[in-house]
This record gives structure tokens, sequence and C-alpha cells, in this order.
């Protein structure tokens, strides 16, 4: 008995020693795919009711109305993105020439208004009036300031690049999950009651709700705000009003980002003499572009996946850092999703120690003296 009981216990170590190793070579070839797997299954979902009308409207032919959803996807998601990036590659020829052309020619005099500031004013326009009749000590200046931000806008095109693939990648893995959708999250359900038990329904509808809110909450908030600042931007008459809507809708993920924005335009106006638009710009940017970030998203995420402003910072650095661009949107819907389920950990805790005992044990205390007498 002893030997068959050795075997056994050999034979299982083996087994459960094979799925280990099948696990891990699993992993590692998923492992590269993981950021647009994870981004594909938040934006199927998200987007899941949407689905059901193209599917509704086809007569229920699937691929057809995964088709369809997929295409939307595209054209809300990918192409702000795509728009963003080709219009960048093409002012880069321009800014080039405009940077040369200042390198050469120098800056132009100081207006007059920044003679006039307080305190500093003086001394400023003294400073530039020095730079502007002496082209070499221009040039280092503006290097050093050029310099560091050349490095970053290096960095920033090779991972915006890499980040629209990727992104390309989870909206195709998106199409095969709208056609097999059903099928998946019965699945999904099956495994959530094999570890949770009678909870998993629960914990379920906690991801599904905080997955839906923060996905809309951070995405409509930021089409808001990028397209409030590009209606701005068009009605001051500033160049390139579309390039810089897009950079808004970019910022919007980042708290206090899309004053960096419409802040740095609202001072070109001024320094272009143009101040009642410069006035204007600014006035929209605080009143409606950053304004409308403090009750529309509230509103979208809803009181139970509102994240801690640092929490949310962390999600979207660490977000980046982890997954390139989709970590801009993964990040905080994973930290969101991770909050969410602790709250709702906690609040199960607190309930079952809450609960009175139970009326059974009850009777049983009850009814103890009464016996013993």
């Amino acid at each position: 008995m002893s030997m068959v009981t050795q075997g056994k216990l050999i034979g299982q170590l083996l087994a459960f020693g094979a799925l280990g190793l099948l696990a891990i070579g699993c992993t590692l070839v998923l492992w590269p795919f993981l950021s647009a797997i994870l981004w594909a299954a938040v934006i199927c979902f998200s987007t899941w009711p949407a689905y059901r009308l193209f599917e509704r409207a086809v007569g229920g032919y699937r691929a057809l109305a995964a088709a369809a959803m997929t295409v939307l996807v595209v054209v809300v998601i990918v192409a702000p993105l795509a728009l963003l990036a080709t219009t960048l590659a093409d002012n880069i020829s321009s800014l080039v020439a405009g940077v040369t052309h200042v390198l050469e020619q120098g800056p132009p005099a100081p207006p007059d208004w920044v003679r006039g500031l307080p305190i500093a004013g003086e001394g400023l326009a003294t400073y530039w009036e020095g730079l502007a009749h002496n082209a070499p000590a221009f040039t280092i200046e503006l290097k050093k300031v050029i310099g560091p931000f050349a490095d970053v806008a290096l960095i920033g095109g090779t991972l915006f690049g890499a980040g629209l693939l990727e992104l390309a990648l989870s909206i195709f893995i998106g199409f095969f999950l709208f056609l097999h959708g059903r099928r998946m999250t019965a699945l999904t359900r099956q495994i959530a009651e094999r570890v949770a038990g009678a909870r998993a329904r629960r914990l379920l509808s906690v991801v599904g709700v905080t997955v839906t809110g923060v996905v809309y909450g951070l995405i409509g908030t930021a089409l808001a705000q990028g397209l409030l600042a590009g209606v701005g931007f068009w009605i001051a008459g500033v160049p390139q009003a579309l390039l810089l809507g897009c950079l808004t809708f970019v910022l919007s993920f980042v708290p206090a980002g899309p004053p960096f924005v419409w802040g740095p335009v609202a001072l070109w106006l001024f320094m272009q003499e143009s101040v009642w638009w410069g006035i204007f710009v600014a006035i929209w940017g605080l009143l409606l572009v950053s304004s409308i970030d403090n009750f529309l998203r509230p509103y979208l995420l809803g009181r139970n996946t509102n994240l801690p402003v640092l929490l949310g910072l962390f999600g979207l650095i660490g977000g980046v850092l982890a997954f390139g661009l989709i970590g801009l949107f993964l990040g905080p819907t994973l930290l969101a999703v991770a909050h969410s389920l602790f709250r709702e950990w906690i609040a199960a805790e607190l309930e079952e120690r809450r609960q009175p005992p139970s009326s059974s044990t009850g009777r049983d205390q009850r009814s103890g003296p009464r016996q013993g007498g």
C-alpha cells in the first residue's frame, strides 16, 4: 500500500509540475499582448450595450455587428489619436523652419506691456532686449530650454507610435471578443463562482460598474474638454486649433493638464498684442475647459468608482510606464477595479460582524437553563 500511495503522490507532483510549466509557458507567450488583451476586454465590456443595438439592427448576424462595432471604436478612440499624430507630423517641418528663423534673426523686440509689468517688468524687458541684439547669446539660452524638451518629445513620439500600434491590436482583438462575448462571459462567471462562491455575482457586478464608470468618466470628460478647448481656440482665431484641441484631449487624463495648453495659448495672444482675445481664452479655459472636469467626471464615474486623486495620478503615470499609451486608460481602470473590490471586501467583513447570532443558536441558548433546571 505504501508503494501505491507513494506512486500516486509522485504522479500528482509530476502532474502539478507539468501544469505549472504549461501555465508559465502560456504566460510568457501572452505577456507581450497582455495590455492589448486587457484594454480590448475593457472596451468590449463598456460598449456591449451599443453592440447589442448593432446586433438587433442587422438581424442577429454577430460577425456583421462585431465588425460595425469595431469600426465605431476606431472612429471614436483611434481617429483622434491618429489625427493628432498626423497633425504633429505635418507641423514638424514648419516648427523646425520657425525655430531656424528665430535662431538666425534673433527674437523680436519686447512688446510695450512687458516693461509695464509690476516689479520684474523693467528687468525682464532689459534682458529681452539684450537677447534680441545678441544672437549668439540668445542661441545659447534657447538651446538650454529646447534641449530637454527635444529629448522628451523624441521619447514621447516613440511611445506614441508604439501605443497606436498596440491600440490597433487591442481593437483587432476586440472584434473577436464582441463575436464570442456571450461564451466568454459565461466562462468568466463559472470561473468566478468556483473561486469566490456565492459572492461571485456581486463581485462581477462591482467590477462591471467600475470599469464602465471609469471608461466613460475618463474618456467622456477628456472628449468634452478637448472639444471645448478646440472651439475656444477656433473662436479666438488661434492657428492649429484642431491640434491644440487634440492635445487638450490627451492632457485631460492628467490632473490639471488642460491649463498647460490654454495657458500658453493665452500668453501667446498677449505677446501678439491681442490682449482681449488672450483674456477670452484664459476665461474660456478657466470657466469651461477646466471647470467642466469638476462636475462631469464625478457624474460619469459615479460615487462608487471615484478614485482618490493620488491613486488616479499613480494609475496614469504607472499605467503609461507599464503599458505605454494604452496605460493612460488602462492604469486608472485597473486601480479603480482594485479600489472598488477592496471597499466591497471591507463592507462585506463589516456586514458579517454586525449580523446577530442565528435564531437556532438563540433558541439553544434560551433552552439551555431550562433543560439544566
